[in-house]
């Protein structure tokens, strides 16, 4: 059973009631006998499935010049590991 919320008009006092999608609106307070209005919520959304979230919510993509600059960084110390290899072979 679905939950209703519902508020007076007069007295501005709020409520829930669980009620069946087909009985009828409740329309006197029962605080002090006012006319309700029935509240609506927003509803929760719930985002399934692949993809979502890569195509919404993913990081920008790099630039070419950060590309180049981390390609670098990871270049240099195995460059710099094969000059100690051809060092120790020389001595």
């Amino acid at each position: 059973m679905p939950t209703y919320g519902y508020k007076c008009e007069k007295c501005q006092t709020t409520f829930e009631v669980f009620q069946k999608v087909n009985d009828s609106p409740i329309e006197v307070c029962p605080e002090c006998a006012g006319r309700t209005t029935r509240v609506f919520y927003p509803v929760g959304i719930i985002f399934k499935g692949p993809g979502f979230h890569i195509t919404d919510y993913c990081r920008p993509k790099e630039s070419e010049q950060e590309k180049s600059k981390s390609s670098e960084a990871k270049k240099k110390p195995t460059e710099s590991a094969k000059e100690m290899k051809g060092n120790d072979k020389a001595s």
